[in-house]
Parts: structure tokens; C-alpha cells; sequence
């Protein structure tokens, strides 16, 4: 089975190297966090490395190495949470002897020497959790770090367990979690606290967001808006949810414009959306995905096919 198959790999190399995907969210960098702490408590002779750009609104959850090329030659690769390889934070990822994929997103882009999906898991997270559970008897340790790392992963893609993808299991690994040393207080402000020009920038969107007949929202953010507030796209991801709670939307997309193209992001309340990200050089949940377009008439396309699943959805 491939938990135990990546047990076994881990054990067998010295150097390996953690990646997740671009544009990291709290479950990319928990999971790639705290797999690295997981490996490193529980064999210290290993070297363990996690690479991938910074976002600094989240650098406080995980700080990554700068690794030489040639770190990779005999060494074992993990990808966490991505599920496209277009999607791979450094694209060093294949320079490796071995690769493994672990991710919770739908399979629709198979790769790696070992994978290991479960689109049942409420995050990748708690698959890194499912890991240590497995292997605990066998040598597998979790330090406080670890823990703190995998917890903020779990209640970010959970939305702070709110989500349907939370399960009973979820729940019991995160109260398993919460037994470790960790401040949760400041976990929580960490993920959550925004400054005030993102604060300004979301009471822009609500603002003007507005709503069709079929419970589509559509926010677009050009590069315009983002510069009269101050705020950098890598930062927009903390306003992707505030549209969650408004009564009658049934999906609703963000573009994000930057300077040669147009990132989407796209979040429904019950009408599939992955499969039109996929359309669009992208990919994700059912219910939270994300795609790329090079053009407002794209966007507009973008649109159009969400009108038609929100319309069509029961």
C-alpha cells in the first residue's frame, strides 16, 4: 500500500527534498512543514530540505532552504499537495532519483514513482497525520512543531473545519493534534489577521461585487485596483472567501490581473468548477479551484461556463 511503500523509501535515502505547489495556501506549506519535521525527528542523520517560492503573508508558518542543483543527485523527491506538475513549486522536482506524490486533489494529472491520492481526506495535512499514524510503530515520531504545522494545514482547508470535505476523522486528528505544544491563538491570528489595506480592499469587493440570475458573482481585479491599494497578487488569496456567506451566490470567480496574465480563482457553494478550471490551465476541488487566462476576452469565456453550471445546477 503506498503509505507503507513511502515509509520505506523515506527510510532508505539520506537527502530528501519536499516540494508543494505555487502560490502556497496553508495545507501546501503544513503538510510540506510537517512532513519535513516528521521525517527530521524521527531519523536526524537524514537531511531534509523544503524548497519552493515564499509568500510572505505565510512565511511565518514555514521558511524554505536554498538547495545547489546538485542536492538532488541520488535523492528522494516528494511533492505535497499538488496534483499538476505544471502546478510544482521549482521545477528542480525531477532531478531526483525517486519521486513521490502525496495529494488529496482529484488525479487528474498522474505522476511520480509512488503516488498516493485520497480525495477523501480534508486536506493533505491529515494525510501527512495518516502517515505518522501508520509508521508510528515502526520508528514515525511527531514533534510540537510537526503537530502545529499539520493543525494549521488541516484548519485551512477545512476553512476552520466548516468545509463538507471535514469529516469525524478530521475532528480526531485535529483534537489528537491540539495535545501537542503549540500556541493555536497565534496559529490562528497567523492565518486569519490581515492588514488594512487588504481589510480597504475587501470592503472594495463587497462592495461591488455583483450577483446574476443564475448565482454567479464576479469580481475582477485589475492591476489598477491592486496598485491603488497597495496590494501584491500573491496577497489576494486572503479575500477569495468573503463571498462565501452572502445569501443566493452559488459560485463566484476572482481575476487577479497581473503582467501578462490572469489568474482565477473560483469557489462554489455546490456547482462543479474543477472540471472548467481544467479548461483553463488549471484544476483543484469540486468546490475550490484555481486556472489561468491570458485575456479579459478568456475571462469572459470563464464567465459564460460558469452562468451554465450555476443555471444548471439543482
Amino acid at each position: 500500500m503506498p503509505k507503507q511503500q513511502i515509509i520505506e523509501a523515506i527510510k532508505s535515502y539520506s537527502t530528501i527534498i519536499i516540494h508543494r505547489h505555487v502560490r502556497p495556501d496553508p495545507d501546501a506549506l503544513g503538510s510540506q512543514g510537517g512532513l519535513q519535521e516528521l521525517i527530521k525527528t524521527s531519523f536526524p542523520d537524514k537531511q531534509v530540505y523544503v524548497v519552493g517560492e515564499v509568500d510572505p503573508s505565510l512565511a511565518f508558518l514555514l521558511e524554505m532552504d536554498e538547495i545547489a542543483d546538485d542536492m538532488y543527485k541520488d535523492a528522494l523527491v516528494i511533492t505535497c499537495d499538488t496534483a499538476n506538475t505544471d502546478r510544482i513549486s521549482d521545477t528542480r522536482y525531477h532531478l531526483g532519483q525517486k519521486l513521490i506524490k502525496i495529494d488529496h486533489h482529484p488525479n487528474t494529472d498522474p505522476y511520480g514513482d509512488i503516488s498516493w491520492i485520497d480525495t477523501e481526506a480534508s486536506s493533505t495535512s491529515e494525510m501527512i497525520y495518516e502517515l505518522f499514524l501508520h509508521g508510528k510503530d515502526e520508528g514515525l515520531q511527531l514533534n510540537d512543531k510537526a503537530a502545529a504545522s499539520l493543525y494549521a494545514g488541516i484548519v485551512g482547508d477545512t476553512g476552520r473545519f466548516l468545509f463538507p470535505s471535514t469529516t469525524k476523522k478530521t475532528f480526531q486528528y485535529a483534537a489528537d493534534l491540539v495535545a501537542y505544544q503549540f500556541d493555536r491563538t497565534a496559529l490562528y491570528d497567523g492565518i486569519y489577521n490581515v492588514k488594512q489595506n487588504i481589510a480597504r480592499l475587501r470592503g472594495y469587493v463587497l462592495q461591488r461585487y455583483e450577483l446574476s440570475e443564475n448565482g454567479l458573482s464576479t469580481i475582477k481585479l485589475t492591476q489598477d485596483v491592486l496598485a491603488s491599494f497597495q496590494v501584491d497578487p500573491v496577497e489576494t488569496g486572503q479575500l477569495v472567501g468573503i463571498l462565501g456567506e452572502v445569501e443566493g451566490i452559488k459560485a463566484w470567480v476572482f481575476f487577479i490581473e497581473e503582467e501578462d496574465l490572469i489568474r482565477v480563482r473560483l469557489r462554489s457553494k455546490g456547482p462543479v468548477i474543477n472540471k472548467i478550471a481544467a479548461n483553463y490551465n488549471g484544476g483543484g476541488h469540486p468546490m475550490a479551484s484555481g486556472a489561468t487566462v491570458y485575456s479579459w476576452e478568456d475571462a469572459e469565456q470563464v464567465v459564460q461556463d460558469l452562468e451554465e453550471v450555476c443555471r444548471t445546477y439543482k
